[in-house]
């Protein structure tokens, strides 16, 4: 009887632990489902919200139709760089192809000097000065217009937001190929080291930011761009950025605008992950010439074409 009694009270004790156990694994599972809708919910808000922006020169609807039919897709990213007291120049110009049947990324730069007709302006100028004549619109119709496609989705960055991305991403690593000393616009002093360096924000802008200590002029500082750009997105791709998010966000919300709303981002982040696995640079090639007393890079039409089918033919 009393050996009964033991055996009925450790079956009690052991229901009583597992109910315990899965009340614990419960409360855990609901607290993920919490947060995670917490994070969606926030996400939701702030993309739609505060980041949401459609502008006249891009009919998103036809975004919207490849997007389902996960077709390739062109996107531009402008790097502006705004101060006060002045309408902002594109400090970088990027074309995102993204080819979901291939797992492939295309990055195009565009030299800010290159010189092209400047759409609804009717003469030629350097390209980054689009933006200080039309803002986001211009800027995309010149690009199409020079490079003859269609784009489908723009991304707009102000500069000074990337200092804040890379600190709410915990800094990023990049590989630097070119030994100097920062010349005193953000951290006086600052070394950085040819090979794999670790950067904060205001390092990063200053990595960004420098051309005449790289032998390689503005060619230099968009490849360091590009790479900037990449990291980032590794970055707050990775596992360790989950708990970051609500960071990233704010600071997307208070420096970046884009025609992609939130069901456009889920479809990339679902149909269009795959191209990270392959992602191919390139920037476009010219020669600099002395017109007026001015500045500018002359990019011939072969060239024109050649990157005018990297990004349409795939």
């Amino acid at each position: 009887m009393t050996e009964r009694r033991i055996d009925k009270h450790n079956k009690s004790k052991k229901r009583r632990g597992l109910r315990i156990t899965l009340a614990i694994f419960c409360v855990l599972v609901l607290g993920l489902f919490a947060y995670a809708y917490s994070i969606y919910s926030d996400a939701k808000e702030t993309v739609n919200g505060e980041i949401h922006n459609p502008v006249d020169s891009i009919d998103q609807d036809v975004g919207k139709e490849k997007l389902s039919e996960q077709k390739p897709l062109n996107i531009l990213l402008l790097g502006v760089d705004q101060r006060p007291g002045d309408g902002g120049r594109s400090d970088a110009l990027m074309v995102l192809s993204l080819k979901p049947d291939e797992n492939k990324m295309q990055i195009v730069s565009i030299p800010r000097d290159t010189r092209t007709m400047i759409v609804g302006k009717g003469y030629e100028d350097k390209i980054n000065h689009a933006y200080a004549f039309g803002g986001t619109d211009m800027s995309i119709a010149t690009v199409e217009n020079l490079l003859d496609i269609e784009l489908d989705y723009y991304v707009e960055m102000n500069m000074q937001g990337l200092s804040q991305m890379v600190d709410a991403v915990g800094g990023i690593t990049v590989n630097n190929p070119l030994d100097w000393y920062d010349e005193g616009y953000y951290k006086k002093g600052y070394h950085y080291e040819k090979g794999q360096i670790h950067l904060n924000g205001p390092q990063t802008m200053g990595y960004v930011r420098m051309r005449h200590l790289d032998p390689r002029g503005d060619f230099g500082r968009t490849q360091r761009q590009r790479q900037v750009i990449q990291a980032i997105i590794d970055k707050g791709a990775s596992i360790s950025s989950v708990g970051k998010i609500g960071d990233m966000l704010d600071v997307l919300g208070n420096n970046m605008t884009t025609n992609l709303d939130f069901d456009d981002m889920k479809s990339l982040m679902l149909h269009y992950r795959g191209v990270r696995e392959n992602v191919v640079s390139y920037m476009i090639e010219g020669n600099g010439t002395n017109i007026g007393g001015t500045y500018y890079l002359i990019v011939p039409d072969e060239e024109i074409q050649k990157v005018h089918d990297m990004l349409v033919k795939t």
